[in-house]
């Protein structure tokens, strides 16, 4: 049946057929054989182009739940590397930092912060598509979302927090650059919380201020520490402001891990500056900017241009002592550097194994434990030397 333009069907194939060798057989069950032969292939083949309808419906329904599925928020936070701005430089046609209240000079060169890009929940989203291009992306990173914040934790809350830490490094950052210059200021000690191993939990208050230790006026963290070290394992009498009342308690203090004195206290703090320092930088929170920002600072208070007209970046908290902290997102952060055109970048210590193997091309990335070493590398960097500072990656 050629002008079927179905390929030919064997009758056995058939119920009903004529064997094909039975030369006796009548005209009629002839055709009867050829009529049977083709009503089962066009029975077939509507069969087959309803198996393809449905196996393509199949395959269109599947295709559109991947889809959808990829397309679903899901519950993971995404980082990658931010830009990066100039604390020697401006922002939006402003100086970054700008000093009134003592004498400044000249700058040259570059001391960048880094940012990390947070996508995700409670903030943003994520979509799977999004995750699964991020885990074969090496500058990228995804977490889980419930190791960065507690279930519940709305994006105001974590807007508010990245500002309060913005606002806190920046106090800081002064303080630790004055106290790097040796230029006196006060700070204003508060009971903050307690540690697990205080003894002060029955004595001290949250918000209480801390006025005097052992008769000496407490200006400063620092002096407060001198005065626990001083006690020799002694309690310490110390002289507090609490609802406006002064009173005097006695603080037992016990021996921490690199043998000083502790009180086991947290503190806040209040700071009074013989200068004003003013920071220009929008929608930028978190407290990992602070290091750069106080070797920004440094750099204005003194003579000569401490980058040298070179390219340097890096990330960490400081406190006003000028400790060096670790902060998140290292590896992103350096990637950021890397692509903004640094050549040098200052990572703090507690972060420098988490680069190992992650450093790209082109960058070195010191390791730095305090505010002076971290100035050391930039002054010999802008001298044209190499550091002698240890070096991440």
């Amino acid at each position: 049946m050629s002008e079927t333009g179905h390929p030919p069907t064997s009758p056995s194939a058939v119920p009903g057929s004529v064997t094909p060798f039975a030369d006796h057989a009548p005209a009629e069950a002839a055709h009867l054989r050829d009529a049977t032969d083709l009503t089962a292939w066009t029975r077939r083949s509507r069969a087959g182009r309803r198996r393809r309808r449905i196996t393509a419906v199949a395959g269109a329904v599947a295709g559109l739940l991947t889809l959808t599925a990829v397309a679903l928020p899901s519950p993971f936070i995404i980082e990658s590397p931010g830009p990066t701005f100039n604390t020697i430089g401006e922002f939006e046609g402003e100086p970054v930092i700008t000093v009134n209240g003592a004498e400044t000079y000249p700058t040259e060169g570059q001391l960048d912060l880094t940012t990390v890009y947070v996508s995700g929940a409670p903030t943003g989203w994520t979509t799977f598509l999004d995750v699964m291009r991020s885990w074969v992306d090496p500058t990228a990173s995804v977490i889980p979302q419930e190791l960065v914040y507690p279930s519940g934790t709305t994006s105001e809350e974590v807007n508010a927090e990245n500002s309060a830490a913005m606002a806190t490094s920046q106090s800081w950052a002064v303080a630790a650059a004055l106290e790097n210059l040796g230029i006196d200021y006060r700070q204003t000690l508060f009971v903050a919380g307690f540690t697990e191993d205080s003894q002060a939990t029955d004595l001290l208050q949250p918000e209480d201020q801390l006025v005097t230790a052992d008769g000496i006026e407490v200006t400063g963290l620092e002096g407060l520490k001198n005065r626990l070290n001083d006690s020799g394992g002694e309690p310490v009498d110390l002289g507090i402001v609490r609802d406006g009342q002064e009173r005097t308690v006695e603080v037992p203090v016990y021996e921490g891990a690199q043998g000083e004195w502790l009180m086991g206290v947290f503190l806040d703090s209040d700071f009074e500056f013989p200068l004003d320092v003013a920071i220009t930088l929008e929608n930028v929170g978190g407290p990992s900017a602070g290091l750069m920002f106080a070797l920004g600072i440094v750099d204005e208070l003194t003579p000569g241009a401490m980058a040298g007209g070179q390219h340097l970046a890096g990330t960490g908290t400081i406190d006003p002592d000028g400790t060096v902290g670790e902060i998140g997102g290292i590896v992103q952060k350096v990637a950021g550097a890397q692509a903004g055109g640094a050549r040098h970048f200052l990572a703090p210590e507690g972060n420098c194994a988490e680069l190992a193997g992650s450093v790209p091309e082109g960058i070195e990335v010191y390791s730095v434990a305090t505010l002076e070493q971290a100035r050391t590398v930039v002054e010999t960097v802008g001298s044209g030397e190499t550091p002698q500072a240890p070096t991440c990656g």
